[in-house]
């Protein structure tokens, strides 16, 4: 039997990865027939067929999902080696994967695009936004970014953009109307927009003062899985938010939301890039790193 190339072999593990010969096709920059070709042509050597197709979906076979498991540490392997050769080159080259949630690529990444592009041209750089978690390695990512407490242990973890603080904010407006807390205690009697994660559960508004730790279910009408979308709900009127400051800084500066209670919002670490402890860093994800950490 003739043995399978390896970019055949790297095009089936990208199908793999993504579900789609299209996303394959994007990801290993050949045509979609392209693709389609060299998995029929893996499929005929290896006399075996490697996937379910469907005209909605492309899901591995038994022998597929085989093939995958041991194929996988091998590209790895391959992978490291060429990443071993890039340490030679004076520019860092390659394709950097980052997997980010929607605030911190607004506060951290977005700011810092443009940059790094210019200054490592032989660099493609992609962002995905996920507020939901994934498993990065799984999924093909180089790098994730997460709040430093949602890091997985088995993850090396790199703090980049320094302290951050979550605000209770809300509108002249309805300060007027339904009066300014003092205490995380008084909240109960008034109006909140409260904040949906993608696992599904609520989240509890927490606060900190000295020793003293609250956390409170807050009551609204409004539920939100947007930190923007909260931002504006609190400066149209509908009740108060809490929010991450910095994502509103430009709002209160104009005077279109207020903070309160500050004294019960203390700062904490932020957030942390993060990689798997046990493959190298490639040379691209390092000079982010560096960068992010200015």
């Amino acid at each position: 039997m003739q043995q399978p190339n390896l970019s055949h072999l790297a095009i089936f593990a990208a199908i793999a990865q993504h579900g789609s010969f299209q996303k394959a096709a994007a990801e290993t920059g050949v045509s979609t027939s392209a693709v389609s070709h060299a998995i029929r042509g893996l499929e005929e050597r290896l006399g075996v067929g490697l996937f379910h197709r469907t005209t909605r979906s492309v899901s591995l076979t038994e022998a597929g999902q085989r093939l995958l498991e041991r194929l996988q540490p091998a590209l790895r392997d391959v992978a490291g080696a060429i990443e071993e050769m890039n340490n030679f080159r004076t520019t860092p080259t390659g394709t950097l994967r980052i997997n980010t949630p929607r605030v911190a690529s607004q506060l951290l990444v977005a700011p810092l695009m443009q940059r790094f592009l210019i200054a490592y041209p032989e660099i493609h750089l992609e962002i995905v936004e996920q507020d939901a978690f994934v498993d990065i390695v799984a999924a093909g990512f180089d790098a994730g970014i997460r709040f430093e407490e949602t890091v997985p242990e088995d993850m090396v973890g790199v703090r980049i953009g320094g302290p951050r603080r979550f605000a209770v904010i809300g509108s002249p407006d309805y300060f007027q109307r339904r009066g300014v807390p003092q205490h995380p205690g008084e909240l109960a009697r008034h109006e909140g927009v409260r904040y949906r994660f993608p696992s599904g559960r609520l989240y509890k508004w927490e606060f900190a003062q000295g020793d003293v730790k609250l956390d409170i279910e807050i009551k609204g009408r409004l539920t939100v899985a947007d930190q923007q979308l909260a931002i504006r709900a609190a400066m149209d009127g509908i009740g108060l938010a809490f929010v991450l400051e910095d994502m509103a800084q430009d709002e209160i500066r104009q005077g279109r939301v207020a903070g309160v209670l500050a004294d019960w919002c203390p700062a904490f670490t932020g957030f942390m890039i993060y990689y798997p402890r046990q493959r190298q860093m490639p040379s691209a994800l390092r000079a982010f790193i560096d960068m992010a950490r200015m």
